[in-house]
């Protein structure tokens, strides 16, 4: 128990002064503290409230953290009425809200006993100046408890991290692969001049594959066999959908659900979730601001 507290709690019995020596206090610490009750009384209704807020944000994704949800809490407010992310942090902690915490994953790439000699031109660069120059893509299992694997193809953009295209089947067939692509070139239009990085899977180095890219105007790109650092960027998006999306259980009910739960994220991943990279604004609302940034430069 707080040693002032207990003062507090017993000076009608015993009086200030003796219960000051008992505890081993000066009384002018004790007084010092008792007139500053009704400040602390009202910093902690403050963290109270905050709290509050706090559990709010996190009901809408759990595996957001003090820097997310410091930026959700202060989208739209006044600069002067903004939280601090070291005071949302601090609640955060004393009341044991947490984010999702990642599991490990499975290995799914295969290389080809025959790759083709393609070049790395992203040397784990993950940045790109605009919107559709640079692309990056993986193959993800999604675990079903009923009926076996569902396994996810993804495009995702470099400079805003949005999945622009993306692809789910029951195999690993290269028409995964390529049905990403195919709905990253309808959603952008075209890809002519952009560079497409993967691993060394058979998929991307598929002749299919190969053809698709040369029909689309994409340059492709793979990092060293076996080193998962030269795709960085899409094992992490591969992680941080199933860390949120599974929320620690180990697989899906059935295909169905999987299918559901991925769809349901990569919608909000693209139109709401805050990305780091992205001034922890969404990856759409990111590109938006500098598509408008663009016009207004070159007006």
């Amino acid at each position: 128990m707080n040693r002032f507290q207990f003062v507090v709690d017993h000076q009608a019995t015993f009086g200030v002064k003796r219960l000051c020596e008992v505890v081993h206090i000066a009384r002018s610490s004790f007084y010092k503290w008792l007139a500053a009750a009704p400040a602390r009384a009202a910093r902690q209704a403050a963290d109270a409230a905050l709290a509050q807020q706090i559990r709010e944000v996190h009901a809408q994704d759990r595996a957001y953290g003090a820097p997310r949800v410091t930026a959700e809490l202060n989208d739209g407010v006044p600069a002067e009425e903004r939280v601090n992310h070291k005071r949302v942090a601090r609640v955060m902690r004393e009341e044991q809200i947490v984010g999702i915490r990642l599991r490990r994953r499975v290995r799914t790439t295969i290389p080809a006993a025959d790759t083709q000699l393609v070049p790395d031109l992203l040397d784990r660069d993950f940045t790109a100046v605009a919107p559709n120059v640079r692309y990056v893509g993986d193959i993800t299992y999604l675990p079903c408890d009923t009926d076996g694997f569902l396994y996810l193809a993804t495009v995702i953009d470099c400079f805003s991290r949005r999945i622009v295209g993306w692809s789910i089947t029951d195999h690993m067939r290269t028409s995964l692969v390529t049905g990403a692509l195919r709905a990253a070139a309808s959603l952008r239009g075209s890809l002519a001049g952009a560079v497409f990085h993967s691993d060394h899977g058979a998929q991307y180095a598929s002749k299919e594959y190969a053809a698709l890219c040369l029909e689309f105007g994409v340059t492709r790109s793979m990092g060293a066999v076996g080193t998962s650092a030269d795709n960085a960027l899409a094992e992490s998006f591969n992680a941080t959908l199933k860390r949120e999306t599974l929320a620690g259980a180990a697989s899906w009910p059935d295909q169905a659900s999987a299918r559901r739960a991925v769809f349901a994220w990569i919608t909000r991943y693209n139109t709401r979730r805050r990305h780091s990279t992205c001034g922890y604004q969404s990856p759409i609302t990111y590109e938006n601001n500098h598509h408008t940034t663009t016009l207004a430069t070159a007006a």
